[in-house]
């Protein structure tokens, strides 16, 4: 086994650190400088470094640089008794192991200490194919038949119509769809219903002529001819307006638009792929959708399944995310325990793979070492909570004059159903707008309540997009400023 050296100044420090590291049955060489270990670099090399910050001649600092420019890669831990921002960010951004400020505890000290010869004992292991280059990562039996769809629609434009949770992937397969059909040489362009002001939506698909409206001072070209020949990604269909449906009806139907404002026909020369992570049967039933254009878009139908239904894809794209992660940030891609992954595997993700690419962000930026443990997860990870111990009684939503009730998940429908009961009793105008209204409003006050005003947050925890959790919040309303703390 190979040593753990020391080079400290403090000529106690590197007593007491040999008589821990003997007594942990960890061999060790102790240095009073720098250029001591330099030399000996030369000749042979450690297991792990404990470096001091402040010493006569090189820093810390400079060792640590030296050490990465020579190309060795065992781990170094940064020590230094004056602890403050500049010295963290710099050991960090050295490419330090982990940064431990004096005094500290020494057991705590041998316990990083072996975490760092673990870690530098273990074998380096070649990438996996999809870690390298994939396209869609998947491996389970939901994502073989999204790959066998793909690869029966490749020679062809039809229609498609894409549904799933939020965060399943949806524009990823789409732009898939894209690059092997006839048409993948030319634009894809993707736009997203949830995110443009519905004023401003039917120019944004078609267009406008100049003078069409004030402030229209030229002719501008919509998605629609801004995607000829190629493939229109339409995000969040379920969004769209219903007077702007009738519009896309009959550019699918006739092949035929025209510019706001304008009065000469356009040829569209365009594959619309477009998706959703609502129930359209349920909003034409509802009467919020056009079945006519639900029929128009649904002519092949294919259904992305959530993470919770393909978890043996969940180590695969850990892989791939850890990795894209640490290139972004130009740092050594961090690798999970088998524990922690245990602990990602049985997390639900209700915000799918975008919450499990955010996690993985997250690591790369948070985890102290290069090895994941379980203990580096963010905290829902390693305890999570059941949704029913998340609810609040209905007594404490707003608005409501109830008593607490003991059953919360079963009691609030059964209280609702009596509201609505009594509500239709009265006669009451547009019951269902104000009840639904009410409904998402207290949804995700509560949601961004928990998370300090956090929309990006809240939207995975929530399970929607984040553009859909921005137009929810103006159109409902919701002072934000009261849930940030």
């Amino acid at each position: 086994m190979k040593e753990v050296w020391v080079v400290d100044d403090d000529r106690s420090i590197r007593w007491v650190l040999q008589k821990a590291l003997q007594k942990a049955n960890l061999p060790s060489r102790m240095f009073e400088g720098s250029e001591e270990v330099l030399e000996a670099l030369k000749a042979e090399s450690p297991s792990v470094l404990l470096t001091d910050i402040r010493m006569p001649g090189k820093t810390g600092l400079e060792l640590l640089a030296e050490i990465k420019q020579q190309n060795h890669d065992f781990p170094v831990i940064i020590m230094t008794a004056f602890s403050d921002l500049d010295s963290a960010v710099s050991s960090y951004q050295g490419g330090a192991f982990e940064y431990l400020p004096k005094p500290f505890d020494i057991e705590k000290a041998i316990e990083l200490i072996r975490r760092a010869v673990n870690e530098s004992s273990e074998p380096e292991e070649e990438a996996s194919p999809e870690e390298i280059a994939p396209e869609i990562i998947g491996k389970a039996p939901a994502m073989q038949e999204v790959f066998r769809a793909i690869g029966k629609l490749s020679q062809s434009s039809v229609t498609v119509l894409l549904t799933g949770e939020s965060g399943t992937g949806k524009e990823v397969v789409a732009r898939a769809l894209h690059r092997h059909s006839p048409r993948g040489k030319r634009e894809f362009i993707a736009i997203n219903m949830a995110a443009i002001p519905r004023e401003l939506m039917e120019s944004e698909l078609f267009g406008h002529e100049k003078g069409a409206f004030t402030g229209a001072n030229s002719v501008r070209h919509g998605r629609f001819e801004q995607a000829e020949g190629g493939t229109l990604f339409l995000d969040e269909i379920g969004d769209m307006p219903f007077e702007l449906q009738t519009r896309l009806l009959r550019v699918l139907s006739d092949g035929f638009f025209y510019r706001v404002g304008g009065h000469q026909p356009i040829k569209a020369n365009v594959r619309v792929i477009a998706a959703t992570h609502q129930n359209l049967e349920q909003m034409v039933r509802e009467g919020s959708f056009r079945e006519d254009l639900y029929h128009r878009l649904n002519v092949i139908r294919l259904r992305l399944p959530p993470l919770r239904e393909r978890k043996s894809d969940i180590p695969l794209l850990v892989g791939y995310f850890l990795n894209k992660s640490a290139k972004q940030l130009n740092v050594e891609p961090k690798k999970v325990s088998k524990d922690s992954m245990a602990c990602i595997e049985s997390f639900p993700f209700p915000g799918n793979v975008r919450q499990l690419e955010n996690l993985c962000n997250w690591l790369t930026v948070m985890a102290p070492a290069q090895m994941v443990m379980s203990s580096d997860l963010p905290e829902e990870f390693i305890h999570p909570e059941p949704l029913g111990q998340r609810l609040e009684p209905l007594s404490q939503l707003p608005g409501s004059t109830h008593e607490p009730v003991g059953q919360v998940v079963q009691d609030w429908q059964n209280i609702l159903y009596d509201e609505v009961k009594t509500r239709l009793a009265s006669n009451e105008p547009n019951l269902m707008k104000e009840l639904s209204d009410s409904f998402e409003k207290t949804v995700l006050s509560a949601a961004l309540a928990v998370t300090n005003g956090r929309r990006v947050e809240a939207s995975v925890k929530l399970g929607i997009g984040r553009n859909t959790m921005t137009r929810k919040i103006q159109e409902l309303n919701i002072d934000e400023k009261s849930m940030a703390r």
